[in-house]
């Protein structure tokens, strides 16, 4: 199985997740053609892409997915609130019905030879999921935009070869940035975002022998950076387990940059 960052961070996000027969991507955040550009970048054709699975409403989660859609005719995956929300949206356009398929949180379902389990989320939007994919006998566990995280998440992601998860901010940069504070308090609530902190925190829960690959998504272009959210994972994770090679596993997704192919 493979997987691939093509966007991530507040301005957009867009994940390619492939294996033998099957190629995904989890949301469309960014423009139809910078998503086009990414896939050729990974010599993956749009027209090969079986299925767009979306965790939620967000604008920074759909916002190539009409023009992809309806130009590849893909079949968009996700919940019934979330599919409702995307459709009253006027700038998502017109969506054909027989692209739409809804989904069911902790309701496995075979797209080809993946196995996806849509699982919840704590974030202020329509009943949003985020997902697993098994193939193979490979596990991969994708979890953004989750304001706290615990022992349902914990479960859902265990036993992942690859972990997609976010480190959203620093919480110190944060309080001290220039927000405002109803935003500061939504980001930091329980509906918000994950800090680098309970990042690091979810990670060494999930951490086994067969985990192979971190790569660290939706940094905030505000309140992170690359180095920091990388050190405190790094940090937290040396103490954990101290004959860790962190540089081998840990990896953070470009905002603006499609990331190298992590295979298991």
């Amino acid at each position: 199985m493979d997987l691939c960052s093509i966007a991530s961070g507040s301005s957009g996000n867009c994940t390619f997740v492939g294996s033998k027969h099957t190629k995904l991507l989890v949301d469309a955040g960014i423009s139809g053609k910078k998503i086009e550009n990414g896939l050729n970048s990974i010599e993956v054709s749009p027209e090969d892409i079986q299925g767009i699975l979306i965790t939620h409403e967000h604008g920074d989660h759909i916002q190539g997915l009409g023009i992809l859609a309806r130009r590849y005719h893909i079949p968009i995956y996700s919940t019934a609130e979330t599919i409702r929300s995307i459709l009253n949206m006027n700038s998502i356009g017109d969506i054909p019905e027989e692209l739409l398929h809804y989904v069911v949180q902790d309701e496995t379902f075979r797209i080809n030879d993946i196995t996806v389990e849509p699982f919840s989320i704590s974030h202020d939007a329509s009943n949003p999921v985020c997902y697993t994919f098994q193939a193979d006998g490979h596990k991969i566990g994708m979890a953004t935009d989750l304001g706290k995280y615990d022992d349902y998440i914990v479960s859902k992601l265990t036993g992942s070869e690859i972990l997609l998860l976010e480190a959203n901010h620093d919480v110190n940069m944060l309080m001290v940035g220039g927000y405002p504070y109803y935003l500061k308090q939504r980001i930091l609530g329980d509906r918000g975002h994950l800090s680098n902190e309970n990042s690091a925190g979810l990670i060494c829960r999930l951490f086994h022998k067969k985990l192979k690959y971190i790569m660290l998504a939706h940094l905030s272009k505000e309140n992170n950076y690359e180095e920091l959210a990388y050190e405190t994972v790094r940090v937290e994770l040396n103490r954990f387990v101290s004959d860790l090679s962190s540089e081998s596993i840990l990896n953070v997704a470009r905002r603006d940059m499609v990331s190298g192919m992590l295979s298991i």
